[in-house]
């Protein structure tokens, strides 16, 4: 199928997309990497009046250190997150989004706002209890992972609002893990471990509309008890759904090993 007809705007700074977005009155879409959003185009599953093409704003492709975090511009594309060695848990994380060229188009802001959750970015920054920064039309606000997130492909930024950075604490520690039938496939179960001020944080993908922070297994590990311990609480914990990739049990045995491999990584046994 062929895109159903749109006006192009390319737009020059972001008050120009915010301005163009407003006058689109909820018919407007933000083109960045365009992975995620022309296959939908396509298959004429959105139809929005105009696309403002971002690509030439010019500060949105940087990454800076902050405070022993990162700071992540919206344009920044996959492959330079796998490429920079500031945050370790991004670069691991990003090599496991698609294929080459799909990692050399892609980018943060939009993989944040396409909020698929099986998605890697997404689970790593509510993982790591990430902030992702809008701008509107009254300024900038800032957003916490976990609140933007309102289930998959639903986030809490307005219709005349784009992402322009997304923040990532200091971590003490980390660990990632992940399973698809193929790489570059979707994640059937993906967990992430974050140690943020000494505290292990237990984060979950592909197993429900939203990444999802498995607090027993939190529990488990806070109150003394193992890593074997923590997993098994974090699959009794999860409730996924049975889909044509596997049954609720597999998917529960699965999230258990992920967290069991996450928490090998960040040191924790």
């Amino acid at each position: 199928m062929k895109c159903a007809p749109f006006d192009y705007v390319r737009a020059g700074s972001v008050e120009e997309v915010v301005k163009v977005l407003g006058e689109a009155d909820g018919n407007g879409k933000i083109l960045a990497g365009g992975q995620s959003l022309v296959p939908v185009l396509a298959l004429r599953m959105a139809r929005p009046s105009v696309l403002v093409d971002v690509n030439r704003i010019p500060g949105l492709g940087s990454i800076r250190p902050v405070d022993g975090g990162l700071e992540v511009g919206a344009l920044v594309r996959h492959s330079s997150l796998v490429e920079q060695t500031h945050y370790p848990l991004l670069a691991e994380a990003a090599k496991w989004i698609g294929h080459t060229a799909i990692r050399s188009r892609g980018t943060t802001g939009g993989s944040i706002a396409h909020a698929d959750p099986s998605a890697e970015l997404p689970v790593v920054a509510a993982g790591t209890g990430a902030t992702i920064t809008v701008a509107g039309p009254s300024g900038e606000r800032t957003i916490g992972a976990e609140e933007l997130f309102l289930g998959a492909l639903m986030t809490s930024v307005e219709e005349d609002e784009m992402i322009v950075r997304v923040t990532f604490p200091k971590l003490d520690g980390w660990g990632f893990a992940e399973f698809s039938r193929r790489h570059g496939d979707f994640a059937l179960v993906m967990a992430v471990v974050a140690k943020v001020d000494g505290v292990a944080r237990v984060t979950l993908g592909g197993v429900g509309a939203v990444p999802v922070r498995a607090t027993s297994a939190e529990q488990v590990l806070a109150g003394g008890g193992t890593a074997e311990e923590a997993a098994r609480a974090a699959s009794e914990e999860i409730e996924p759904t049975a889909d044509l990739h596997g049954t609720v049990p597999f998917r529960r045995a699965i999230a258990g090993e992920m967290v069991r491999r996450a928490l090998a990584g960040a040191g924790i046994d």
